[in-house]
């Protein structure tokens, strides 16, 4: 028998229970894809990070992520979550590690401020596909439940991803999203003819100056409803506003606050910088603060 020992983080908070909790196993080498799989899905959390010794010389370990259901390639708040857990348990100073994920080598900061720690993630490469067609469209805003009406018309609707896509969806009112009720069936369903397992609904409706937008996010194909607060969808989403020219930067930079999970009672703040060349995003890092719920040790034979 061998024990491993699992930490349970809720990330972009520093309040327990808000923000979005994922579980990280601090020691995972030598489990098995199935023995993984099923501590995901016993710990129920939207994704659970695996942390593994580095496999060759040129990184500093090896992260896995697992929803419930699936493998996934990135994480945003299983990445913040996993660096905090790592953190804690070798009691890191500031440092940078290079960490191998599924979507190549990537640098995760770790800054120690006050005895405590906050993590910048390195996104991978933004990609941008084409605005869907209004057949696509209409079918998307049904299933989520919106109207024409409600669009945000300087936002088209279209996947963007640092790794892991999302379709972006900009509406008018926060009232409005906060109201949405989606039909989960209806957009699993579309999620196969369209290859992308996300949508994050967000606005610009805010009535906080340092918070940009307010988001949700919804991925019921890889068993996620709605997640609380989510790096992947964040991220991507500085680098949409970009290349869609919807807002303003300068020095070739652009960096906001998102706030995601108001509706369901898990608030979360993502911080996003986006590096510009040639009026296109080149690099996304996110930031967040994490807190420690609980850690607990199981043992597999």
């Amino acid at each position: 028998m061998k024990e491993f020992k699992i930490y349970q983080i809720d990330s972009f908070t520093k309040e327990r229970f808000k923000g979005n909790p994922a579980g990280v196993v601090i020691n995972a080498d030598g489990l098995s894809d199935n023995q993984m799989q099923k501590i995901a899905r016993e710990l129920n959390n939207s994704e659970t990070a695996f942390l593994f010794s580095p496999d060759s010389k040129d990184c500093d370990g090896v992260i896995r992520y697992f929803t419930p259901q699936i493998e996934v390639p990135t994480c945003g708040h299983a990445t913040i979550a996993a660096m905090y857990a790592k953190a804690l348990e070798e009691h890191l100073d500031s440092c940078i590690l290079r960490i191998k994920t599924k979507i190549g080598i990537l640098p995760f900061e770790i800054v120690k401020e006050n005895g405590d720690y906050k993590v910048i993630m390195t996104q991978g490469r933004f990609e941008l596909s084409p605005t869907f067609n209004s057949e696509t469209t209409n079918k998307l805003i049904a299933a989520l439940g919106l109207a024409k009406s409600d669009l945000d018309n300087k936002c088209p609707v279209q996947i963007a991803s640092t790794g892991h896509s999302k379709v972006m969806i900009g509406i008018k009112d926060r009232e409005k999203l906060n109201d949405l009720s989606p039909d989960f069936n209806d957009l699993a369903s579309l999620s196969k003819s369209i290859n992308c397992n996300g949508y994050f609904v967000f606005t610009f409706d805010s009535d906080i100056p340092e918070v940009l937008t307010y988001g949700r996010m919804f991925a019921p194909a890889v068993g996620i409803n709605e997640d609380p607060v989510t790096g992947n969808a964040n991220g991507p989403l500085g680098g949409y506003l970009i290349q869609n020219r919807i807002v303003e930067y300068a020095d070739n930079k652009f960096e906001f606050n998102g706030c995601q999970g108001e509706r369901i009672d898990r608030m979360g703040k993502v911080n996003v910088k986006v590096k510009i060349e040639n009026t296109l995003p080149v690099l996304i890092q996110i930031m967040g603060d994490a807190v420690e719920v609980f850690q607990t040790e199981i043992k597999i034979g």
